[in-house]
């Protein structure tokens, strides 16, 4: 799944450790996400969309998913 993580985190000028600290996860966990390796579950989801204040349509793009 394409996400804006790596995007939205460069823009605020925060490492990926900075980011997996304020969602509780590791740093590895961010990195799968931002090269489309991993999913994040909906909760994990959310916590990275309100940590930029965005919803999480807008941090993730789910255009090329089934539904």
């Amino acid at each position: 799944m394409k996400t804006r993580i790596q995007e939205l985190r460069k823009a605020r000028r925060i490492s990926q450790e900075e980011l997996a600290l304020a969602v509780g996860v590791t740093r590895q966990t961010i990195t799968s996400l931002e090269c489309e390796k991993y999913t994040a579950s909906l909760v994990l989801a959310y916590k990275i969309a309100k940590f930029f204040g965005l919803t999480i349509e807008e941090v993730f793009d789910f255009s090329s998913e089934e539904l």
